[in-house]
């Protein structure tokens, strides 16, 4: 009977460990408008987005569609400059 049950946490065991090694990384991110502060100059103005500003936008990519639904935030990320510094930045805005 030990012996069975020895048995099945071997493999419960072995399996978690190929899950943990197989499974692709998922990255959480934390959405948070102010990530995009370095785009603050280059939304509301006509100057070009900074490295730093591009990065920050791709790692909140999945956070724009809850910007956009957010009317506070609305004016800001679907402005016009916030369209070309999303050209710029080479990110496709996604469809909500």
């Amino acid at each position: 009977m030990v012996m069975i049950k020895a048995s099945w946490v071997s493999i419960f065991a072995i399996a978690a460990v190929l899950l943990v090694i197989l499974a692709p990384a998922a990255e959480a991110v934390t959405c948070s408008p102010m990530q995009l502060s370095p785009c603050a100059a280059a939304i509301t103005s006509s100057s070009p987005p900074s490295a730093l500003c591009c990065a920050k936008l791709k790692e909140q990519k999945p956070c724009l569609c809850g910007y956009m639904r957010n009317p506070s935030l609305r004016r800001f990320v679907s402005s016009p400059n916030a369209r070309k510094v999303s050209n710029r930045c080479k990110l496709a805005i996604p469809r909500c």
